[in-house]
């Protein structure tokens, strides 16, 4: 059986409470052997931390979701540094910016996107300063992500997970050094423009990820999504990109494993 790795996951998220050593265990038999469980706060951070040192093949990314922003403290840094230690963090994230729920007072929202970009660039320099890479999130900030990561791109690297932009914008990260990550999305009616960017895309320049309990893929759209179904990813992947999926196994967990280094040792 081809292994794959679910390089974006929130097993911490209460989704999986009462069942996620289950949840586990059947990603293995799916043929997932690494999943990287990310936080989204200080707290999940914390959390992801913990499910990574109970659980072989499991590590963890720590970092603050720009949707989270305003809930953040001042200064993030030390405590992130701090959680970033550990050995089984292979990342910092996800971090970015987020403009799709903004504010119709234009106030509200500069002051936001204001508090966004100085926990993006936080993050940016605990993850110089460690050698990490990052897993970013960005939704209608295009723009603004690139240039916020643009003045660290010689420091660390980044992989846009979730990638469902064009293949211009995706030719535009490549650029930069960095990487995509596709997610359920591919496989969606609707997904025709994830579907055309991976086409589109260097084998080794991209990951998958579920990002569950999100974007469950076809054919379980709808349902709660787990890290077992990077299988029904890699599926259509590897139709889209006409290659075999033992192919892709290589070239995604290659991928995956040059971008987080610690994965190799676990």
């Amino acid at each position: 059986m081809a292994i794959f790795y679910d390089t974006h996951a929130h097993l911490g998220f209460p989704d999986y409470l009462n069942d996620l050593a289950a949840t586990i265990v059947r990603a293995r038999a799916a043929g997932i052997e690494k999943i990287i469980c990310v936080g989204t706060d200080l707290q999940s951070s914390a959390g992801a931390i913990r499910i990574a040192e109970e659980h072989p093949g499991v590590f963890a990314a720590v970092g603050w979701h720009p949707n989270h922003a305003n809930d953040a403290p001042p200064d993030v840094r030390a405590p992130l540094r701090e959680l970033a230690r550990h050995p089984k963090v292979v990342a910092i994230g996800e971090t970015g910016l987020d403009y799709h729920r903004r504010s119709p007072d234009s106030a509200e929202f500069d002051a936001s996107k204001k508090r966004q970009v100085d926990l993006f660039r936080q993050q940016m320099e605990v993850a110089c300063d460690l050698g990490l890479n990052c897993i970013i999130h960005q939704r209608d900030s295009f723009e603004d992500t690139l240039a916020e990561l643009t003045p660290f791109a010689r420091q660390t690297r980044g992989v846009f997970h979730c990638f469902s932009e064009s293949v211009a914008a995706m030719r535009r990260i490549f650029a930069l050094g960095f990487l995509v990550s596709f997610t359920g999305i591919v496989t969606f009616k609707n997904g025709a423009n994830a579907r055309e960017s991976l086409a589109a895309a260097d084998m080794w320049k991209f990951m998958l990820e579920t990002d569950c309990p999100f974007l469950a893929p076809i054919p379980y759209r709808g349902k709660r999504c787990e890290p077992a179904f990077v299988r029904e990813i890699a599926i259509q992947a590897a139709a889209t990109k006409n290659c075999s999926v033992e192919e892709l196994s290589v070239a995604t967990c290659q991928t995956a494993e040059a971008f987080f280094p610690k994965l190799r040792g676990g």
